[in-house]
C-alpha cells in the first residue's frame, strides 16, 4: 500500500550497506536510464568496490521489455534491485525478476503508528512543524490517523494543511482542534471506536441486518463502517464466516459471492473496492437463509461426549496392504449402483441412526431436503424402520 514506508526502508537498506543509492521512477524513466545507471554502476564496481542499490518505484509500471533490461544486471549482480510497488508483483512483474527476489509485503501503518510519526512531525524543528507553536488535539490527530488508511504521507500532508490554513490565536499559537482535522481530511468525525462499544455494536448491526434480509440497513452499518476507517479485510471476513453459518446450502454461491469480495478487495483495494463489497453485502442479505450448517456443532458434541469410537471396518483404508487384515472388507461401492447410492452404515456402531443435518426448505436446499428425505427413507425401509424424523432423532 502507499505511504508505508517502502522508499524510506530502500535508503536505509543502501545506507545499512553501504552501497550507492539509486532510484528511479517507473513512470518517467526508460530503457536509457537503466542503461545509464548500469555504466556508472560498473565503473563505480570496478574503481571503488561499491555495490549500487537501484530503487524501481512503481516498478509494475514498467513494461515487459523494460523490465526485461533489467534481468541480466539483477542476475550478474552489477545491480542490487529493489523494486516498489502497491500492485501483486506475482502479476506485474517479470517472472523471472520475481524468482531471482524476495517479496516482502509491507502492512498499513496501524492508527497507533501514524499517530507516533504526527506527534513526531509536531515536535521535529527541522523536517517537521516543530517551528510552529502548535497546539494539536488529541482527537484531531486521532481522527487524521484513523482516516488516512494507514497511509503516512496522506496524515502527515492532512496535519501540515491543518497547520498552513489555521491563523494563529491572540497567544500567538495555532490550535489543531477536531473540527480543523476534520476540513483537513475533509471527512466528518462520526462517533466510532474500532476498540469500543461502536465497533462491535456497528458490525453486530450489520450482521443482524444481513441475517434479516434488510439490504438497505446492511448497506447503511457498512457505509458507516468503512466511513469511519474500519478495516475492510474485518468486514469481508464476518461476510466470509456469515455466508456459511447464515446463507449456507439455500444458496451455495453466497460463499464463492463472499471470497471473492475477499479477493478483489486484496487485489483492488480502497476505494473502489467498495463496489465489491457492497456486491457482496447485497447478494446476502437477499439470498434466502439457511443456518443448518450449525449441525456441525451437534457432531462435535458426539465426538467429545463418545470420546474415542472405533471406525466401521468396511470404512476402515484397505490400502498398504491393510485389506489383509480385513480393512474395508464388505464396503459397497455406491457408484455401482442405481443413483449411485446404497443403504450402508457410515456411522460408528454407538451412534448408528444419530441424524444432525436438518435441511432447510429454502433455495437450493429445498432439492438437497428432498433427495435427502428420499436416501433417508430408502434406508429406514431396508432397515425394516419407520421413516425417520429428523427434529427427534438428532439428540442421544
Amino acid at each position: 500500500p502507499p505511504g508505508t514506508g517502502k522508499t524510506s526502508l530502500a535508503m536505509i537498506i543502501a545506507n545499512a550497506t553501504q552501497s550507492h543509492f539509486v532510484m528511479l521512477s517507473a513512470v518517467t524513466s526508460g530503457v536509457a536510464d537503466i542503461r545509464k545507471v548500469v555504466d556508472e554502476a560498473k565503473r563505480r564496481l570496478a574503481a571503488t568496490g561499491e555495490r549500487t542499490i537501484v530503487l524501481v518505484d512503481e516498478i509494475h509500471r514498467f513494461n515487459k521489455a523494460q523490465q526485461d533490461a533489467l534481468l541480466p544486471y539483477v542476475e550478474d549482480g552489477t545491480l542490487i534491485l529493489i523494486g516498489a510497488t502497491t500492485e501483486n508483483p506475482y502479476f506485474e512483474v517479470i517472472g523471472p525478476l520475481v524468482s531471482r527476489s524476495r517479496v516482502f509485503q509491507l502492512q498499513p501503518l496501524s492508527e497507533e503508528q501514524v499517530l507516533i510519526l504526527l506527534r513526531r512531525a509536531l515536535e521535529d524543528k527541522e523536517r517537521g512543524l516543530g517551528r510552529i507553536p502548535l497546539v494539536a488535539d488529541e482527537e484531531a490527530l486521532r481522527h487524521i490517523a484513523r482516516l488516512c488508511g494507514g497511509d503516512a504521507r496522506v496524515a502527515l500532508n492532512a496535519l501540515e494543511s491543518a497547520a498552513t490554513a489555521t491563523p494563529a490565536d491572540r497567544e500567538g499559537k495555532v490550535r489543531i482542534t477536531l473540527k480543523v482535522a476534520e476540513e483537513a481530511m475533509q471527512r466528518r468525525a462520526i462517533l466510532y471506536d474500532k476498540d469500543g462499544d461502536a465497533h462491535y455494536d456497528t458490525i453486530s448491526a450489520f450482521i443482524k441486518s444481513l441475517r434479516g434480509s434488510d439490504p438497505d440497513a446492511a448497506l447503511y452499518w457498512m457505509a458507516k463502517m468503512i466511513y469511519a476507517g474500519e478495516d475492510p479485510r474485518f468486514i469481508v471476513r464476518r461476510m466470509i464466516i456469515f455466508a456459511s453459518e447464515d446463507v449456507g446450502l439455500a444458496d451455495p454461491q453466497a460463499l464463492v459471492i463472499a471470497v471473492s469480495a475477499a479477493r478483489a478487495l486484496e487485489w483492488v483495494g480502497l476505494p473502489e473496492a467498495q463496489y465489491n463489497l457492497a456486491e457482496a453485502a447485497i447478494y446476502l442479505a437477499t439470498a434466502p437463509k439457511s443456518n443448518s450448517a450449525a449441525a456441525y456443532f451437534k457432531a462435535l458434541a458426539d465426538v467429545e461426549r463418545e470420546g474415542h469410537v472405533q471406525v466401521p471396518r468396511h470404512l476402515q483404508d484397505a490400502s498398504r496392504d491393510a485389506e489383509a487384515l480385513g480393512h474395508g472388507q464388505g464396503y459397497l461401492y455406491p457408484h455401482d449402483f442405481a443413483g449411485h447410492w446404497v443403504r450402508q452404515q457410515y456411522l460408528p456402531d454407538a451412534l448408528k441412526g444419530r441424524i444432525y443435518y436438518e435441511p432447510g426448505t429454502l433455495g437450493y436446499e429445498r432439492q438437497v431436503a428432498e433427495r435427502l428425505a428420499q436416501y433417508r427413507a430408502a434406508s429406514a425401509a431396508a432397515a425394516g424402520e419407520p421413516a425417520p424424523d429428523d427434529k427427534n432423532t438428532s439428540q442421544p
